[in-house]
């Protein structure tokens, strides 16, 4: 599973650092950076769920 960002749709509103912090960051100029786009199995449902849960639809998922 890859996960990816559409940079001009996403407001950086952080829910998806919050749900899994492991994968998604935001840094100190509010941009999101995904710090494992190749999702550990580990993470997959917590991804999942953080990318249903995005306020912008900027996450998509490739599995």
């Amino acid at each position: 599973m890859r996960v990816r960002v559409d940079p001009l749709v996403c407001e950086a509103n952080g829910v998806c650092a919050g749900l899994a912090p492991e994968v998604f960051e935001l840094d100190d100029d509010d941009e999101l950076h995904i710090l494992l786009p190749d999702v550990p199995p580990a993470e997959a449902d917590r991804v999942r769920h953080a990318v249903r849960s995005c306020p912008k639809a900027a996450l998509t998922l490739e599995e």
